[in-house]
């Protein structure tokens, strides 16, 4: 039995069945590292900004696909790894089952949370459809349901019952005089990464000590934009915000309420070297252009840690689940490094530019400009 995936220029994605045909780990990772030298990282992905035409990015990646439309190509990038997570998960089972199964799980959420900014903000449909990705059966969503829902308590009934339900209805009583999308969006999330660091505590130590750097700092990443969003933002209390921290990482309760007290995002910044950030380049605070409530330079520094730690974790565990987790980590970087290029093309950037922009890990401090 076979499962197709269909993608929306008909050229539909076989994959196979969600039933286990082998627990070979070995094979699968084998793959990966034959897989990993085609993938544009670090200098490939450098040499990428050089094109000056996207439509001659397209055929660089996508050679036999007729793509014509940046959403299109950006869309492609995220469903060809939905489709090789989704074949992931037949060589596995147990605990690494169920890590791949929540990792799947995330672009559920990412769909919901497309709907739910339509809903709240009353975009047609039409208008945020190209936004949705294709899924398997089992993680696809009510979406006719949902779109027409009368009520956002109507919209929560739709959601997929267990935890992403019960986040919203959380939610829903916590910001219920707020009623934007980034409560909701961050009430799932907060759930979403309590499950994670429930189940990456349940995987065999030999792996886990691998693992956990990099879904710690993906947490992180999400405590750090909590922070600089909910605190420099939306002015939220600090109580409201301590209630959406998740243990169990770098980040724990107590540090994590020490960083809300700072009175801008520079000076908070300093604290968070060798937590969520390797190190912050000399010129920050200082460069032209660089705001004092601006988070977007310290996200970007975060997910460069967050690329060094799964580069890390796929080559220190060469047959073993860290290196699975570590690709998986590495494919998310290039898909965001290929929509990076791929905007910046679009908007007759310079190669030099969109460089700077690319989370590319390095040991050298970069200027930020």
């Amino acid at each position: 039995m076979q499962t197709i995936i269909k993608g929306e220029d008909n050229d539909n994605l076989v994959v196979a069945k969600r039933q286990k045909i082998a627990n070979d780990l070995d094979f699968l990772t084998s793959y990966l590292h034959a897989r990993y030298s085609k993938m544009a990282l670090g200098e490939r992905a450098y040499e990428l900004c050089r094109i000056q035409n996207i439509i001659d990015l397209y055929q660089a990646i996508y050679p036999d696909k007729g793509i014509s439309d940046i959403t299109e190509f950006q869309r492609r990038c995220v469903f060809e790894l939905i489709s090789e997570i989704y074949n992931f998960r037949m060589y596995l089972s147990g605990t690494g089952a169920e890590l791949i199964d929540l990792v799947l799980t995330r672009f559920q959420i990412e769909n919901l949370k497309v709907l739910l900014r339509a809903y709240l903000t009353g975009i047609p449909f039409e208008e945020i459809n190209r936004y949705i990705f294709y899924l398997p059966e089992e993680l696809s969503l009510n979406i006719s349901g949902l779109v027409k829902a009368e009520s956002i308590e109507e919209f929560i009934h739709l959601a997929p019952k267990g935890f992403i339900q019960e986040s919203l209805e959380w939610s829903l009583k916590l910001f219920n005089e707020y009623k934007k999308p980034f409560f909701f969006e961050t009430g799932m999330d907060c759930g979403y990464y309590n499950e994670l660091i429930k189940c990456v505590q349940s995987v065999p130590k030999k792996d886990s000590e691998i693992i956990k750097p990099i879904i710690f700092q993906e947490v992180d990443i999400y405590h750090l934009m909590l922070i600089t969003r909910g605190r420099f933002v939306y002015n939220l209390p600090t109580e409201v915000i301590k209630t959406l921290h998740v243990e169990g990482t770098r980040l724990p309760k107590r540090f994590f309420t020490a960083m809300l007290g700072y009175s801008d995002i520079t000076s908070m910044a300093y604290q968070l070297e060798n937590r969520v950030v390797d190190y912050l380049p000399s010129e920050y605070g200082r460069a032209e252009g660089i705001k004092d409530n601006d988070g977007s330079i310290l996200e970007t520094l975060a997910w460069k840690r967050f690329c060094h730690l799964s580069n890390q974790a796929f080559r220190r565990s060469h047959m073993g689940l860290g290196a699975l987790l570590g690709y998986i980590g590495l494919r998310r970087i290039e898909i965001a490094n290929l929509t990076t290029i791929s905007e910046g093309i679009r908007q007759k950037l310079t190669p030099d530019i969109i460089r700077r922009h690319l989370i590319v890990h390095t040991d050298k401090e970069e200027t930020y400009v």
